[in-house]
């Protein structure tokens, strides 16, 4: 009887969730993209929260000025002169109620560049970053760690947060040493040597890490520190105008994609990785997911919606300089041609996706082993303890996490059941119930199951696959591979014993090569690459054979092409 009012309860969970948010609905047209909504976009929150928004305002640089001067510029974070809270870059926000807000980051932090030609700076919104994150989150913990080092260091530091006769300077120093011991935890163990360098990050990894090395464990510093593993298989960012209709996502393809629900739940672990505040908890009470979820959460389940929609809005960036027209459209005649003729369109050319639940069409996104670096793959086999989620299941979803389980299950469960208990709450979603199906009845509510069990559903493609897209915009997203491995595409177009085995990285830019300039003025950092004797580095420009052996002039061509797209 026990486990048939668990059936029961599962498939009532699910039809409510039917209910909320598979109504069927007409799509409605796309707003253009405007000044209005780039801002929105710079600025949204999506309950990120790094630390209280006067400890950052208070610290300081080892040259004594304060830690966000030059809005982060030193770091590639651009500047936002309409931010809310002024003095912050694009992508960094201030949250929380009016006495005592957070600072936290938002996804245009990491998804917006600008590329320098003739000295003249173009805004890329929704373009991979140029920015050195390792280094923000390096210097970040010297800074706290400084604080902590001398009470003359501290008291200068309560004095700037409390006040010239702060009332309680022991309470905020309990506050800025946990704060410390876990944050310092982190970067201890997660950044690797050598370092990402700009423009890349090992997202999955610091995902995982943040999650069930800073999340679940035991209160009051909810650590499990031995989950915390280095984070060595770099990416870059990804581009992500036209991501909402990629019928898979993550440079793996491990997330079906394509709808609200989806995008929301690639969306939430996203946040879960870049310091929102997440601590499940055990709930008797709850009669179907047993844990709480929501109750030491702050993901801004509003905002990801929002952001999500203007992600929809972004155009790919048109190509801001002369092209020559003849020129290119030889170009795209070898685009269209088949694969092993040296075209591109077998691939990555436009065409109709997997059916996501929306009316909303999305682009097949085929995902499959090209040659290159295999490291991400490691990743995606971290074993962690799980904590206080030991045992935590959702109903027809998941599977009970065991003592010892997958990162990826745990990340798996905390994202589900964050939504599946939000949708309880009413969660503004919408979901188009596909063809013949009932909107109250077995069969949609056995389709929304589908779609929420597809969000983190690994392929079975054997080797080590990844997602090929669409390339519009693609003549802006240098570094390329998924690795970043490539400054150009003209480097891409040789074979990977040909390519360039280092370079600097910036973003100065070059038109001819479309890619990254051979010299860079930004950063003083040069990546070094590996060759194909060492496909597992994480550097490893191995791979993506294609177009190698097109002439010289039907490289060129291509080029300009692309160019176009």
């Amino acid at each position: 009887m026990k486990d048939l009012l668990n059936s029961l309860a599962g498939k009532l969970l699910l039809l409510a969730v039917l209910i909320i948010v598979a109504l069927i609905w007409l799509s409605r047209p796309k707003a253009p993209w405007n000044e209005a909504a780039r801002l929105d976009f710079y600025s949204r929150d999506q309950g990120s929260r790094i630390m209280p928004l006067a400890w950052m305002q208070a610290l300081k640089q080892p040259n004594g000025q304060p830690f966000l001067a030059d809005s982060l510029s030193r770091y590639g974070y651009l500047p936002n002169s309409a931010s809310p809270t002024p003095g912050l870059p694009v992508g960094f926000v201030a949250n929380g109620p009016a006495d005592s807000r957070s600072i936290g980051m938002t996804c245009s932090a990491c998804h917006t560049r600008e590329i320098i030609v003739g000295g003249t700076a173009h805004r890329i919104d929704g373009g991979p970053a140029i920015a050195d994150f390792q280094s923000f989150l390096a210097d970040l913990d010297k800074a706290v760690g400084s604080v902590l080092q001398t009470d003359a260091a501290f008291a200068e530091f309560a004095k700037a947060v409390l006040g010239p006769a702060p009332a309680d300077p022991a309470a905020l120093h309990d506050a800025v040493s946990l704060w410390y011991l876990r944050y310092h935890t982190l970067i201890e163990k997660a950044l690797p040597t050598p370092a990402w360098g700009p423009s890349r990050l090992d997202a999955v990894a610091m995902i995982f890490n943040r999650l069930t090395g800073l999340d679940i464990g035991k209160p009051p510093s909810y650590l499990i520190a031995d989950n915390i593993k280095p984070a060595v298989a770099p990416t870059r960012y990804p581009f992500i105008w036209n991501a909402p209709v990629q019928d898979f996502t993550q440079w793996p393809g491990f997330a079906q994609n394509g709808n609200d629900l989806l995008g929301l739940s690639r969306n939430l672990g996203e946040v879960y990785g870049v310091f929102a505040d997440f601590h499940p908890r055990p709930d008797p009470n709850s009669p179907t997911l047993k844990f709480d979820y929501l109750g030491n959460n702050s993901a801004n389940f509003p905002g990801l919606l929002a952001l999500e929609n203007l992600v929809k809005r972004i155009p790919p960036p048109k190509w801001p300089f002369p092209i020559d027209a003849a020129l290119a459209e030889q170009g795209k005649a070898i685009f269209a041609r088949a694969t092993a003729q040296g075209g591109c369109v077998e691939c990555h050319g436009k065409r109709q996706g997997e059916f996501r639940f929306t009316p909303d069409q999305t682009w097949a996104t085929p995902i499959q082993d090209v040659g290159t670096d295999s490291r991400e793959h490691d990743i995606l086999k971290f074993v962690v303890n799980t904590g206080e989620l030991v045992g935590a299941k959702i109903p027809v979803l998941t599977s009970p996490l065991q003592p010892e389980d997958a990162a990826f299950s745990v990340l798996a469960t905390s994202v589900l059941g964050s939504i599946l208990q939000k949708a309880g709450q009413g969660l503004g979603v919408t979901l188009a119930a596909p063809p013949g199906a009932r909107v109250a009845g077995e069969s949609a509510a056995v389709s929304v199951t589908t779609v929420l069990k597809g969000a983190f559903t690994p392929h079975t493609i054997t080797g080590y696959p990844y997602e090929s897209r669409v390339l519009e915009g693609v003549w802006a997203v240098a570094p390329y591979l998924h690795n970043g491995s490539v400054p150009s595409l003209a480097e891409l177009l040789k074979p990977a014993a040909e390519r360039v085995k280092s370079f600097k990285i910036g973003p100065d830019y070059d038109i001819e090569n479309v890619g990254l300039a051979a010299q860079q003025t930004k950063f003083d950092y040069t990546l070094q690459t590996t060759d194909c004797s060492d496909r597992n580095s994480g550097n490893s420009r191995c791979g993506h054979e294609y177009g190698t052996k097109l002439s010289p002039e039907e490289k060129r061509a291509l080029l300009e092409y692309l160019k176009e797209l």
